[in-house]
């Protein structure tokens, strides 16, 4: 990775693998709750034993309503995923293969875990399960229903998607594919020749 500037933006280079992107290819940025750094995420098996690539929960590809913002500190405040449109009722279905650890109600709405190879968790809610604890899962999968009442998204609905590894929290949006350079204005250090 090289980070420079130009013409008062930041330009990050990355040089990522020319696989497509799965479970035993995904790099990303991540932030640990403590720190933000720059981490890759590798993993070399799938928990299920079928394809290892990671695609959408929701089957159309769906508006982002709240981005990923991590926490500054463990229990700071920020966004540990990102919200995404989609009607109540609508399937959810498993981003990536792997064993659900989790299918229940927590506090007051309905959530699924599921466990995927190299320890990389993902969370969706508000959601009512269709499978249980310890069922094997692949990519695609329907896991559930999309349930009204997520707090970010009132009136509508929206699918909280969250991923992390350990207490590494990451955008989930980067198990989708290629990584997104955005660049933004700053109003940093000039331009220098090197």
């Amino acid at each position: 990775m090289r980070i420079r500037t130009h013409a008062g933006l930041i330009v990050l280079s990355v040089v990522l693998s020319s696989l497509p992107c799965s479970a035993s290819a995904v790099r990303t940025n991540a932030v640990r709750t403590n720190s933000v750094h720059t981490n890759s995420v590798h993993t070399n098996s799938t928990a299920a034993g079928a394809s290892d690539a990671f695609g959408w929960p929701i089957t159309l590809q769906p508006v982002v309503v709240t981005p990923f913002a991590p926490p500054a500190t463990p229990y700071g405040a920020g966004h540990r995923g990102v919200d995404l449109s989609g009607a109540a009722g609508v399937g959810i279905h498993a981003a990536g293969s792997g064993v659900v650890i989790f299918a229940g109600t927590l506090v007051d709405r309905g959530v699924i875990s599921i466990e995927h190879a190299g320890g990389l968790r993902t969370t969706y809610e508000p959601v009512t399960a269709v499978v249980t604890k310890g069922a094997r899962v692949i990519a695609g999968q329907q896991i559930g229903s999309l349930d009204s009442g997520h707090p970010s998204c009132l009136p509508a609905s929206c699918l909280h998607w969250g991923a992390k590894i350990g207490d590494v929290y990451l955008d989930p949006l980067s198990l989708l594919g290629p990584l997104r350079v955005r660049l933004k204005p700053w109003g940093g250090l000039a331009d220098t020749p090197p």
